[in-house]
């Protein structure tokens, strides 16, 4: 925990505060950066690795560092990316993208049949078993949609499926998915359902050694260290090149690059970009993920708007996509909709940096050293501890005690999906994989749902209006009036929108995806 005090009213102290927190973060990654291009350096790595215990590299095999221990292996459960990245390459759904993002078939024969305004049919490929063996059928799609939708289950992922009330079986490879509104983006929302056994999510195991019907299957897990699978020698699909993968735990950047320079990673999905040039192979790609605050507008300092806009125009976005992200990012358009998602709004701006005028609304709203908690990780998403205590320190600056809060990942989670004790302020970073506005709404603008942080019933209306229109005119219109509420009264303060940067060994071939998947299946080894 970090409590940073407002600032005394010192002109010096003040204007050069922000100035000083960036430049610290640029120096200390511009010296690390010198020593890992020196090349005395790399021995040293690379016998600190041999005397940690190396992991040595076996052709047909790789290593894939994570940046923490997934807190559960059920794909339903929680709203976890370490779990995520495992599990996408264990189990499968009816639909599948792209690496450009093309929304295609998966477990389903072809793209879905629309029977009336309220259900989607999907027809499953035949021949597909579970690793177990045991056939893919109708009624396995069934169960696998009745758990994640069930309000007694409590899924961390349920804002993704919000329209789906039920579903049949038709035949042994049939089944319809109904809505209890119209729902044009269906087909992407089965794209995010994973399809699990209807017999063996009932197994005690069932979430810790999972079972499903993709391209590799789990051999190992040593909890705290890593967890291991093999290709699926059955497997329905092309088979996959790499023989196995093994996911290390490894939250601290510092430590992932070491293993990369050392031999022993394959690929790190949070690479600085300070350290593009030193790894043998840096990789950037459009990326989906863009860092903001939920900020909870019913607690005590946060009800009043003009300390929510303080908060917005205390923050020098620009400043910190140069600085932090060495030009990796762009600053947020007022909006947590993705620019390359349906319902982006083109009209809005971006938050200007008024650090003066932050100030003064802080001090005409009475809120001058009122402490304000801020909710946040480290380490699982690009630079996030550094980007929380950047932000931090410019809300400081505007006159406000912020008490930083850096929980462990699941405990953090549990904040976040936490609806009766919400913190004035909690990082997340959010990716749109269904390319569209009603993800990031439903998830974090929605009152009631997810972990939304407003109480404003008429924009939770809004969004439920835009979820089941489908005329796509009138349905963006919708968009655009939630997103300029959301902007007018700073329900959130959205920072930037990053690229992705990925550093990856020699010897790995591959291509990332616009929507950040890691998947094993896409990848090969040369020898």
């Amino acid at each position: 925990m970090a409590i940073i005090a407002p600032f005394k009213n010192d002109a010096h102290t003040t204007a050069h505060t922000k100035d000083r927190v960036i430049m610290t973060i640029k120096r200390t990654f511009a010296g690390v950066k010198h020593l890992f291009q020196t090349e005395f350096l790399k021995p040293l790595l690379i016998g600190f690795a041999m005397s940690a215990g190396a992991w040595p590299i076996v052709a047909g095999d790789m290593t894939i560092a994570i940046s923490g221990e997934p807190t559960t292996l059920d794909p339903q459960k929680r709203d976890d990316g370490s779990e995520r990245a495992v599990n996408d390459n264990i189990y499968e759904t009816l639909m599948r993208r792209e690496a450009d993002g093309m929304l295609v078939p998966g477990l389903a024969a072809a793209m879905p049949e629309q029977i009336d305004d309220l259900t989607w049919q999907f027809v499953l490929r035949p021949g597909i078993t579970f690793h177990n063996g045991q056939p893919l059928v109708a009624e396995d799609v069934v169960a696998s949609v009745l758990r994640i939708i069930d309000p007694d289950y409590n899924s961390e992922q349920v804002s993704y499926f919000s329209t789906i009330v039920s579903a049949e079986a038709v035949d042994p490879l049939t089944v319809q998915i109904k809505t209890a509104t119209p729902d044009p983006i269906l087909p992407a929302r089965m794209y995010w359902m994973k399809i699990l056994s209807a017999t063996y999510m009932q197994d005690a195991a069932f979430d810790t050694m999972p079972m499903g019907t993709g391209p590799y299957k789990l051999t190992g897990w040593t909890h705290g260290e890593s967890i291991t699978l093999a290709r699926n020698e059955t497997y329905w699909g092309a088979p996959p090149q790499i023989d196995s993968v093994t996911y290390r735990f490894i939250p601290e950047p510092g430590t992932q690059l070491s293993g990369l320079m050392a031999g022993e990673l394959d690929l790190i999905s949070n690479l600085y970009p300070e350290f593009a040039e030193a790894v043998p192979q840096a990789i950037t790609s459009a990326g989906m993920e863009a860092p903001l605050v939920v900020l909870s507008t019913e607690n005590p300092v946060m009800n009043d708007p003009r300390v929510r806009r303080a908060l917005n125009l205390a923050v020098d976005r620009a400043t910190l996509a140069d600085s932090l992200f060495v030009g990796h990012a762009v600053p947020a358009k007022g909006q947590v909709v993705n620019p390359k998602s349906f319902g982006f709004n083109a009209a809005l701006p971006g938050y200007s940096y008024d650090p003066e005028q932050a100030k003064a609304l802080i001090e005409e709203a009475g809120a001058v050293g009122q402490t304000i908690t801020f909710v946040g990780e480290s380490g699982r998403w690009l630079k996030d501890r550094e980007l929380i205590e950047a932000v931090g320190a410019y809300w400081s600056e505007a006159g406000l005690t912020v008490d930083i809060q850096i929980e462990e990942f699941g405990e953090y989670l549990n904040r976040l999906f936490d609806k009766e004790t919400r913190p004035d302020a909690i990082f997340v970073s959010t990716s749109d994989e269904l390319f569209d506005a009603d993800r990031p709404l439903s998830a974090i603008l929605e009152y009631g749902a997810s972990y939304a942080s407003n109480a404003d019933e008429e924009m939770a209306a809004q969004i439920r209006a835009g979820r089941s229109e489908t005329d796509m005119e009138k349905r963006h219109a919708i968009y655009d009036a939630v997103t300029q509420k959301a902007f007018n009264l700073d329900y959130l303060v959205p920072l930037l929108n990053l690229e992705n940067i990925y550093g990856v060994s020699s010897r790995l071939d591959w291509s990332p995806r616009i929507d950040g998947k890691l998947i094993v299946q896409d990848m090969s080894l040369s020898e």
